[in-house]
């Protein structure tokens, strides 16, 4: 009876990789599959080393890339934090500057205000929003005094300011269009006044783009631009920021102004109609949730598009990395390279400060 013959061992073909044995029981490699050999490309050779990675990267974050939202509030050396935003403060005047200051040092250019309004201030039309000493006004003017090396954006909407927490005119809980461009022009002119460079008509209000262009230019402020939010949606992610400025609807919803988050050719319409009527720049907002919104707005027009991403978006990362559940750093900024990629040209940020220190190293 004849003996069964052992199996002999593969013997990898000349030319594949040779692997040195390792310590006794640790499992070794498989030898190299003939199968293998004829592959021609191998993106991983362009991932090697952190310099061939950094040569070859595709989308480029750095902090002129960045907007920081900045909350204001009355008083001097009044710091109280937004719980909802882990890191975030509503900041007095004096505090702003110092804050902007930093920014800047930082590289970035831009920073967006957003003004905390006391109740007994806020009135059904609005009309605390058109004063020339009102908060946001004044610490418009103290900015470009301190800080004249920063871009300062501001908001046009009536919510901070309305009794009723709509961006729009309420009557008989209809937010009307047309009635509240007057209310918004009004605004813009205040703010222009004061020195702001670019307004930013968060309202959704149809029409307000060419309205407030018009006005602007009416009375000579054909330099300051306009950073029209044209694809703002009516999102669950806004809940914080609603905390910071306690600007939540008092009735209703925003859904009959905001847009619906299952559309994108509507942004697609409202990108076109913001063009049009005069936009120097555009907005998607929020920006996570709306990657695909951005990246079609970006091949739709002839300017900037800027993506707000918001409160919410900036809180889940932070809740999760309290919890341990992630790394809020890196998943932070993955978050904004995202972005960007999708084709951001500014991002407004809560979490730009912290962002543009890691980037600077």
């Amino acid at each position: 009876m004849k003996k069964s013959r052992a199996a002999k061992p593969a013997v990898p073909k000349p030319g594949n990789s040779q692997v040195s044995p390792g310590n006794a029981g640790e499992p070794q490699p498989m030898p190299v599959d003939a199968l293998c050999s004829d592959m021609l490309r191998r993106p991983r050779r362009n991932r090697r080393t952190a310099s061939l990675r950094a040569m070859l990267r595709e989308t480029e974050l750095t902090p002129a890339h960045l907007i920081l939202p900045l909350f204001v509030t009355e008083g001097k050396n009044q710091r109280s934090p937004i719980r909802s935003m882990p890191g975030i403060d509503r900041l007095s005047r004096d505090l702003i500057i110092k804050e902007a200051k930093r920014a800047l040092g930082l590289g970035i250019g831009s920073v967006a205000l957003f003004p905390v309004i006391a109740e007994a201030l806020k009135d059904t039309i609005a009309s605390a929003s058109a004063l020339d000493d009102g908060l946001l006004q004044r610490t418009i003017r103290d900015l470009k005094a301190a800080v004249p090396g920063i871009t300062v954006i501001t908001d046009v909407a009536m919510d901070p300011y309305s009794s009723d927490g709509h961006d729009g005119l309420v009557n008989g809980g209809k937010i009307l269009n047309d009635e509240s461009l007057p209310l918004l022009a009004a605004m813009a002119l205040a703010q222009a006044r004061a020195g702001a460079d670019i307004v930013a008509p968060s309202d959704m209000m149809d029409g307000r783009v060419g309205y407030l262009r018009r006005a602007l230019d009416a009375q000579g402020f054909t330099d300051v631009g306009i950073l029209a939010y044209t694809a703002k949606y009516a999102s669950s992610f806004y809940g914080p920021f609603r905390e910071a400025l306690d600007s939540a609807p008092k009735h209703g919803d925003k859904k009959t102004y905001q847009m619906d988050p299952a559309n994108r050719r509507e942004a697609l319409l409202e990108a076109e109609l913001d063009v049009k009527e005069g936009a120097d720049m555009i907005m998607v907002k929020p920006a996570l949730a709306y990657l695909d919104v951005i990246m079609a707005v970006k091949a739709a027009v002839n300017v900037p598009v800027a993506a707000y991403h918001v409160s919410g978006e900036y809180a889940m990362v932070k809740a999760a990395g309290q919890l341990g559940w992630l790394d809020p750093n890196a998943a932070m900024l993955e978050s904004l390279l995202a972005i960007r990629r999708a084709g951001a040209d500014a991002i407004l940020t809560y979490a730009a400060m912290e962002t543009a220190e890691r980037l600077n190293g």
